[in-house]
């Protein structure tokens, strides 16, 4: 048997930046995965330069079924803290688009530099390991009253006197992503809100979809939104057409706040009064209808427009200057609010982390503790979601620092 102060499962983000401040504030720690690789997530985002956090971060840009709960790690451990240990360790960064920052050069310098942050902190990691059962013990290796946990492993028992389950979401299965986190927290009866795909692509009837499939590889600017009243959300980023339906950033954002049987709207000119562009034009133009529209949208997007007209009860094949008011109206209305519903996304296959998770109403805002003592949870096993952008990679930081913080405060203390 060996003991430890914590063990940390999952050698991602959030767990090799735990073990790393935890054992630099003097812990005795074990860091286990069960792939042979760490960090995974980290060396493929952001095209492989790693978008590890977001300039502009606030509460604001994550969701949650309590949405409180983020504020607490956030403001303790910002994106400007992290840009100073990349600073410490000499890692070139530049600025994206929208306070997104990224490596100059990869994002094995963020990995590089996390196993660095171990390595100071004498972390031990065991790679690949494989765990098989937790449990909670009466008494610690320390002495604390609340007792202590045993792991059996294939590398033998462990003991330590704190847990911290970092081991992600189900998103991209093929890098490992598995539901450990969530089968340790029903183990000591801690709720989760229901795992979903998140950041993810949409996808729509086919049938429906046909006269659109065509349209694959079409970018363009969009405002989009879903939910209604006090609910309501809204991007203005890129929208990209699928064979199967919708993705890009704006897509990606949304499909964090859409719920299934419900409809997005799109505004497919957001920068223009369509309505007042097209009635004017009218009066100066003999060009067909798809002719002048292409001077808004992709002139790929106003031929498929105006094909779906007859569908609609509108011929809008026609010169601009024939048409009715009425009909160019309509045309405004369907391009600046085309209310479309999903029947589905990719999944977690092309999801980029999920949403959902362990709940929050039974963890430490301020340490990441669960109800159930000794028993942390970090990262995107937590019901936390960040928007697309480098918001994830951030509470990943702040809540693994959070942790590492709490855990030192609790283990380190004297003993009364």
């Amino acid at each position: 048997m060996q003991i430890f102060d914590v063990t940390i499962i999952g050698a991602g983000a959030a767990g090799l930046f735990c073990a790393g401040v935890a054992g630099q504030l003097g812990l005795k720690v074990l860091l286990v995965d069960h792939s042979e690789k760490v960090a995974e997530k980290i060396r493929i985002s952001g095209g492989g330069r790693c978008n590890f956090t977001n300039r502009d971060t606030t509460p604001a840009n994550f969701s949650s079924d309590n949405p409180r709960f983020c504020r607490s790690a956030l403001s303790r451990y910002t994106p400007r803290d992290f840009i100073a240990l990349l600073e410490k360790h000499g890692i070139a960064f530049h600025e994206k688009h929208k306070g997104q920052l990224f490596c100059d050069r990869s994002a094995e310098d963020v990995i590089q530099m996390l196993l660095a942050e171990c390595d100071a902190g004498n972390v031990t990691r065991w790679q690949p390991c494989s765990l098989k059962a937790i449990r909670h013990l009466a008494s610690s290796p320390r002495g604390i009253s609340t007792g202590s946990y045993e792991i059996d492993s294939d590398r033998g028992v462990i003991q330590c006197a704190a847990v911290v389950v970092a081991t992600g979401g189900l998103s991209i299965p093929k890098i490992g992503a598995s539901d450990f986190g969530y089968r340790v927290a029903k183990q000591f009866d801690l709720p989760l809100i229901t795992p979903r795909p998140a950041l993810v692509p949409l996808t729509f009837d086919e049938a429906a979809w046909a006269p659109f499939a065509q349209l694959s590889g079409l970018s363009l600017p969009v405002k989009i939104e879903t939910g209604s009243k006090k609910d309501r959300i809204a991007f203005l980023e890129d929208l990209l057409f699928t064979h199967r339906g919708l993705s890009g950033p704006g897509v990606l954002q949304i499909s964090s706040y859409w719920q299934p049987g419900t409809p997005i709207r799109l505004n497919l000119a957001p920068d223009a009064d369509m309505s007042d562009l097209l009635i004017r034009a009218k009066a100066t133009s003999r060009k067909l209808i798809a002719n002048e529209l292409a001077t808004l949208v992709p002139s790929r997007l106003a031929d498929t427009w105006v094909a779906q007209g007859a569908a609609l009860g509108h011929n809008w094949a026609r010169p601009i200057n024939e048409a009715t008011d009425r009909s160019l109206a309509a045309l405004a209305e369907h391009l600046s609010q085309w209310a479309l519903t999903p029947t589905g996304t990719e999944g977690y296959r092309k999801a980029e982390v999920t949403a959902g998770g362990v709940d929050t109403r039974v963890l430490s805002s301020q340490t990441m503790e669960s109800k159930q003592p000794g028993l942390y949870f970090i990262g995107e096993v937590v019901d936390v979601t960040g928007w697309l952008g480098g918001y994830n990679f951030q509470w990943a930081w702040a809540s693994a620092f959070a942790c590492a913080q709490g855990l030192a405060a609790k283990l380190l203390a004297p003993s009364p």
